[in-house]
Order: C-alpha cells, then sequence, then structure tokens
C-alpha cells in the first residue's frame, strides 16, 4: 500500500543551475534573526525591538549523488552556490544562494554518499503547490 502525501527522498533535493544533483533523506532547518533592542534613558525595559538579518542554517541527512551528477564527476566538497529544494504536498520551501559549512562522510570507498552536510543559505522562500 502506497502513503501519499509525505515527502520522500525525491522530495528534498540540490540543485545547481537547474538541474538535481543529489537527493536528500532527511533535514533539520533553523532560522535565526539578529533582532536588537532599543533602550531609553530612565526606561526599566527596553522600548522597541529592530529585526536584524535572518541566518538560515539546515543540517541535511544522507546525500545520495544523481546518476547524471556522478557521471558529471561531482565532488560535494566543491558544491557552491547552489539551492536546496523540500517539496511538500501543500507548497515548495527553496533555500538559495546556498554555501556548506560542515560535511561529514561515512561509508564505503567510491560510494557517492555523504552522511551529514550542514548548508547556509541567504535566502529562503515558499511557493504554493
Amino acid at each position: 500500500m502506497k502513503t501519499t502525501g509525505f515527502p520522500t527522498s525525491s522530495d528534498i533535493y540540490l540543485e545547481v543551475d537547474g538541474k538535481k544533483v543529489a537527493v536528500v533523506q532527511s533535514y533539520t532547518a533553523k532560522t535565526t534573526k539578529s533582532s536588537q533592542t532599543v533602550e531609553a534613558f530612565g526606561e526599566s525595559e527596553p522600548v522597541a525591538t529592530i529585526p536584524g538579518q535572518r541566518t538560515h542554517v539546515i543540517e541535511l541527512t544522507r546525500l545520495y549523488a544523481t546518476d547524471d551528477a556522478v557521471r558529471d564527476g561531482i565532488n560535494f566538497h566543491d558544491l557552491e552556490n547552489f539551492s536546496l529544494v523540500i517539496c511538500k504536498p501543500d507548497r515548495r520551501i527553496i533555500y538559495s544562494d546556498c554555501q556548506w559549512s560542515a560535511i561529514g562522510e561515512t561509508g564505503a570507498l567510491s560510494a557517492m554518499v555523504v552522511e551529514k552536510v550542514t548548508v547556509v543559505a541567504a535566502k529562503r522562500i515558499e511557493t504554493t503547490a
């Protein structure tokens, strides 16, 4: 019996120049914002907050290179300016202008699988499916 509506590894993938280069088994995303408070003389609490820049950090688990990417000689360590696409039943989330900050590998020689990659993205957008 096939279950529908849940993302699969083909629904989470890395893209370079519009081409799928790897599928991802799972991810954890965290967005932080460097907001600041505005203090006023004589006040015991801040009078306002100013929103700061957002930072998107995504940890990817079990990346598998696509057959085309393997034929093209993909090297995860050389990836730059890529996108992470997450397809959900009702929307797509795209993290763009990505750079990796950490890569952890385990496994057999010549296997095109990377266990963990930490990604920092400049932008995050959501579109309806």
